[in-house]
């Protein structure tokens, strides 16, 4: 069974943007313009995704 692995890289500042909205990208594990992290393709990660689709770029990998 192969895993899906998500790359996701702050593009955008969160200064200015909701607290709620700054707790989503450190959920993520982002906090900086460029930070980059991997995560597993699960609900949960894609609804935080979803919340935050202006500050960040997203990269779908399937790993073997």
């Amino acid at each position: 069974m192969s895993d899906r692995t998500i790359h996701v890289t702050q593009v955008r500042s969160a200064i200015g943007v909701k607290p709620k909205t700054r707790g989503t990208l450190r959920a993520l594990g982002l906090g900086r313009i460029g930070q980059t992290n991997s995560l597993p393709d699960r609900p949960e990660i894609r609804g935080m995704i979803a919340r935050v689709p202006h500050l960040i770029t997203i990269d779908e990998n399937e790993d073997s």
